[in-house]
């Protein structure tokens, strides 16, 4: 079985070895990739789409050149293969706009300041790769050690 993909992005360096080193106790249950550009991004997600493979969950960082990542994942929504990808959007700069829009336009499911805590990245990536996981169709029970235990009863309990 090829492993569901955990998909990080930010255009700098020490920002994704600092998430390589928190997600790294994930690495047994999914494969996790780390893209410097949204550009580079969308071509990993075309791939892994063509591939088969699911995507389980974005980390993505607010501020980059090009594409910052409201404006990433909003047109990440507008494209039917990837509009139920889960996301964190991870910022140290943020407006009180830019968090309406991180909500309204790119439906993020987590906004969370850099830097951040691990415990509180891990609790929020949790939550929304098990409620992924449960409803994508993959045998979730493979990934019982590192799902949420609440978030997997619920899902399970709403599908009967």
């Amino acid at each position: 079985m090829t492993k569901p993909y955990i998909l990080c992005i930010d255009d700098q360096r020490e920002i994704l070895a600092a998430l390589k080193k928190d997600l790294s106790g994930l690495e047994d249950y999914f494969q996790i990739d780390y893209c410097e550009s949204t550009s580079e991004a969308k071509e990993l997600l075309a791939q892994t789409d063509t591939n088969g493979v699911f995507t389980a969950l974005i980390i993505c960082d607010h501020v980059m050149p090009n594409q910052n990542g409201i404006d990433f994942l909003t047109e990440l929504r507008e494209d039917t293969r990837f509009a139920r990808i889960p996301a964190i959007l991870l910022t140290g700069l943020a407006t009180y706009q830019d968090t309406i829009n991180a909500i309204n336009d790119a439906g993020i499911q987590a906004y969370i300041e850099k830097p951040w805590n691990k415990t509180e990245l891990l609790k929020y990536a949790q939550k929304l790769y098990s409620r992924s996981i449960v409803n994508s169709g993959l045998d979730y029970r493979s990934f019982l050690p590192v799902l949420d235990q609440g978030i997997l009863l619920n899902e399970l309990h709403q599908q009967t």
